[in-house]
């Protein structure tokens, strides 16, 4: 299912009219410690949207397996705990070498269907009532799975999603930034039959050395076709790539973000102008970006008027899918509910979603506070 939605003139992506409502319900949360700490139900109870998730980062070793008994592919591990074992990641890179690996048993679009709902029933779980999941066309197109047996396996996962589970979606197409930009355009040409089923476009992968200005004439071709923008930087690349994803690539908001620590002028300019952020958490701890969930920095960049949210990014590679990402911050950081819910406002204010069904949320969400 599709969302579009209109596009304000500058950021922050709710509309004028929504900015009263969301000022008036945060004025509500207090920061001040020590406060009620979250709890798992608790957190459960929020209607959340998800905003990074990566789908072939959702693929769970038992569904892995049964879909390379149904393809006839031979894996390179003898058992489901073989595989868990082998996800011992000391960063990025270490984990795209086997993400792309397990990513091979995907071969038909009801391979693709299978993916998406078995990510979706953990949604409903978890309350998420929006996501806008990310998918990697070129891992798949470059190894002879065709563009449209991925996005419609995809599609009628989601639609049946809004359908089944009330859960309502926008996909979007990431671009993988360690191929060439002339990649991307052919990989964007593949998607115009198909931008029906496509909110926006996205930018993944290793990203040092790969800087967003490398990619700058296939945004704007995206931006020209009124697709959203969005692009994962300052992972472990430097402050300085969220800097020149919102100039260059003029994205819609930025994938991970955390290292805009560095720079005390970028955290002013981002929660200035709402500048959401999608951190993945435990992604941020499994990957070595921090050692340990206590030296994470989302609570404090929420305290500073950053539009954070919480994500789970890769769940089945790191071990934790929404729910467990917020829980995370409840034990590291002592996370409280009122910090709880203001992740959940900011995860509904960042998403694409339409006015009507954002104020819908919110108003849900804000009764949340006397729970």
């Amino acid at each position: 299912m599709v969302i579009k939605v209109e596009q304000c003139a500058q950021p922050p992506l709710i509309c004028e009219a929504d900015t009263l409502l969301l000022e008036n319900f945060m004025t509500d949360l207090t920061f001040a410690r020590p406060q009620d700490i979250a709890d798992e139900a608790f957190i459960r109870r929020l209607p959340k949207a998800e905003l990074h998730l990566h789908l072939e980062g959702s693929l769970e070793p038992e569904l892995m397996f049964k879909l390379a008994e149904r393809n006839n592919i031979e894996l390179p591990y003898a058992s489901v705990e073989e595989i868990r074992a082998a996800y011992d990641f000391t960063n990025l890179q270490s984990f795209l070498d086997i993400y792309y690996q397990c990513a091979d048993v995907l071969r038909t679009e009801q391979d693709f269907y299978d993916l998406t709902w078995a990510y979706l029933l953990r949604c409903k779980e978890d309350g998420v009532v929006h996501t806008e999941p990310f998918f990697d066309p070129q891992t798949h197109t470059d190894r002879g799975i065709p563009f449209e047996v991925a996005l419609n396996g995809i599609d009628r996962a989601l639609c049946d999603g809004e359908e089944q589970l009330n859960i309502t979606s926008g996909l979007i197409m990431c671009f993988l930034r360690h191929l060439s930009e002339e990649a991307a355009f052919a990989t964007l040409e593949m998607a115009k039959p198909h931008l029906d089923k496509i909110i926006g476009v996205g930018l993944d992968s290793s990203e040092v050395g790969h800087p967003p200005e490398k990619f700058a004439n296939v945004f704007a071709a995206a931006a020209e076709l009124d697709l959203f923008l969005v692009a994962h930087a300052g992972e472990e690349g430097p402050s300085t790539y969220i800097e020149t994803a919102l100039d260059i690539l003029d994205v819609d908001r930025i994938d991970h973000g955390v290292r805009c620590t560095d720079d005390p002028v970028l955290v002013d300019s981002l929660a200035e102008n709402r500048v959401p952020l999608t951190v993945c958490p435990l992604s941020n701890t499994r990957l070595k970006v921090y050692d340990n969930m206590n030296q994470h920095p989302i609570l404090k960049l929420l305290e500073q008027g950053v539009c954070v949210t919480v994500n789970s990014d890769d769940p089945a590679f790191f071990g934790g899918y929404l729910v467990d990402n917020y829980m995370a911050l409840v034990e590291g950081l002592a996370m409280t509910r009122a910090e709880a819910v203001a992740l959940a406002a900011n995860s509904l204010e960042a998403s694409f979603i339409d006015d009507e069904l954002y104020e819908e949320w919110l108003q849900v969400l804000e009764g949340s506070l006397g729970e």
